[in-house]
């Protein structure tokens, strides 16, 4: 017995232990291909300094990781988006479970192969690192706010915005029947165009799991634990956005989500309905 997977793909009836192993490996590839790119780069002669724009090593340096990122993201959807849908991201999971593109099964064990596999992602890049002569763990590309970045409220808006973004982009592609192939391409070139916007702001996280693990492996003076939480919870509030942005956008009902479960959001839906469409015919009405 087969179904129609998230990715235009024919998938077996769902198995929640391929789902939790599929989310595992791909979040783990993320973790080689996005942290461990930025954590392993050399910074031979001093021509790849830390991603600082305003140097052209700096900028090489943020395009590097910024399509580490994205050439990760875009290998997984081809690998396992038939198996798992290719979330590897507990934002992108929350933005589906709401959107009613996975069940509840689905999210909780894919949540907990993408908090393993970062961890576990980690922890190689860890072994890996310390075989070269005098390493030391640092920032080990977890996410501040604080330092050389922007401070906590240029945080919030970029991983609510951008976060939101992603999770737009990831449903419009799987509710339009696109190919595997395409659809690959544009996540990944999403997660890439992200990368290179964030990263200077936070270190670009858009993803809690990608977020832990690193925080978890970093030298404490950095605080990365300790901010740990706004790189949790806002992410996770900009998948809620992104489900929102996209009833805005595309023709699905808000009553086929889990949003319209929530008293009063249908109403507020035909309330702004009411008004756009009025706007719209008074616009017209000038225009003719």
């Amino acid at each position: 017995m087969v179904a129609k997977g998230e990715y235009g793909l024919r998938m077996p009836t769902q198995n929640n232990g391929r789902i939790l192993a599929a989310e595992l490996f791909g979040t783990l590839v993320l973790m080689l291909g996005g942290p461990g790119v930025a954590i392993l780069l050399p910074n031979v002669g001093g021509l790849l300094p830390d991603a600082d724009a305003s140097t052209v090593g700096g900028l090489v340096r943020l395009a590097i990781i910024a399509c580490g990122f994205g050439v990760s993201l875009m290998i997984m959807v081809a690998v396992i988006g038939p198996v798992s849908g290719c979330h590897i991201n507990p934002a992108v999971t929350l933005g589906m479970l709401l959107a009613r593109r996975v069940n509840g099964a689905h999210a909780v064990f894919a949540i907990i192969g993408q908090v393993i596999g970062s961890i576990a992602g980690a922890a190689i890049i860890y072994g890996i690192a310390n075989g070269r002569d005098g390493f030391e763990r640092g920032q080990f590309a977890a996410n501040l706010w604080s330092g050389r970045y922007f401070g906590l409220g240029s945080t919030i808006v970029a991983e609510v915005i951008l976060t939101a973004l992603l999770v737009v982009v990831l449903l419009f592609v799987t509710t339009r029947g696109m190919s595997t192939g395409f659809t690959a391409v544009i996540a990944g070139a999403t997660l890439t165009l992200i990368h290179f916007i964030a990263i200077p702001i936070d270190n670009a996280s858009v993803n809690p799991a990608r977020s832990l693990a690193t925080a978890l492996f970093a030298d404490t003076s950095f605080e990365a634990l300790q901010q740990l939480w706004a790189f949790i919870v806002f992410p996770l509030v900009g998948a809620v956005v992104g489900v929102i942005a996209w009833l805005v956008l595309d023709d699905s009902r808000v009553e086929d989500t889990m949003l319209g479960e929530i008293p009063g959001v249908a109403a507020v839906r035909d309330v702004l309905d009411k008004v756009a469409d009025e706007a719209v015919d008074a616009v017209e009405d000038a225009v003719d």
